[in-house]
């Protein structure tokens, strides 16, 4: 009871801190812009710079060739994605296309674009492929060089060999790609599970990092899980009280 009162007051304090140090809201782009173009390609990411975001939200995957694709899930989901011939992949097969077991080649062989998406009818349909987050990032930064990345590294235990890397790969992945854009400073990193943060902060100690909370779960207890306080808490909106 102790420990949770004393992180109570830790977050109290940091949330203050915040509110006094940053005077305006981040406003970001979810998937980049779903709601108007095909979510995590480089359109809606372009999209959403144009309509003035401050920061980038994305997920991301690996492939079988170990490049760091920007994806919602570790394969082609049938709500917005059609096989390699054009055709509507069944509901309940989206998991036989793996993009774990893809190259990167085979991955930009699928459109998701063109579907019409049955949640955001005003999403505009246009061809689009998973881009890289290489490729992201430095598409981004041509049409604003201080644009900021909210990076969700998707992963659970059952992923591990069968939809993506150990989580220790998995991370060294990433990071990499950051490196090599210059975007560490730019970048916060967040997951779900608690074995890819703890591997970020090994990693990289100076990168900012984000708790998720699913709905499923309590704050408290997943913080106190963790090894170290995170820069950011993200909970299911109705885990929140006044």
């Amino acid at each position: 009871m102790e420990t949770t009162k004393k992180l109570i007051s830790f977050y109290i304090i940091l949330l203050l801190m915040n509110c006094t140090k940053h005077s305006k809201i981040d406003i970001q782009g979810h998937r980049g812009c779903g709601g108007l173009m095909p979510e995590n390609t480089i359109p809606a990411f372009l999209k959403a710079i144009d309509l003035g975001v401050n920061t980038l939200e994305l997920d991301v995957v690996v492939t079988k060739d170990n490049i760091v694709l920007v994806s919602h899930e570790p394969y082609m989901n049938p709500e917005i994605c059609l096989d390699i011939n054009g055709n509507e992949i069944p509901e309940n097969k989206g998991k036989v296309y793996n993009i774990y077991k893809m190259t990167l080649d085979s991955v930009k062989l699928y459109d998701c674009g063109i579907k019409a998406h049955p949640r955001f009818l005003n999403q505009e349909k246009i061809k689009a492929t998973k881009p890289t987050l290489d490729e992201v990032i430095k598409e981004s930064k041509k049409l604003n060089a201080n644009i900021k990345f909210n990076i969700e590294i998707k992963y659970e235990p059952s992923y591990k060999g069968v939809f993506a890397p150990e989580p220790t790969q998995f991370v060294s992945l990433v990071l990499k790609v950051l490196e090599k854009n210059n975007a560490l400073e730019s970048s916060n990193l967040q997951s779900f599970d608690l074995s890819i943060l703890e591997e970020i902060k090994k990693q990289e100690p100076d990168i900012m990092v984000a708790l998720l909370v699913d709905e499923n779960e309590s704050i408290l207890e997943k913080i106190l899980k963790l090894s170290y306080k995170p820069e950011i808490i993200s909970p299911y909106f109705k885990l929140l009280d006044e």
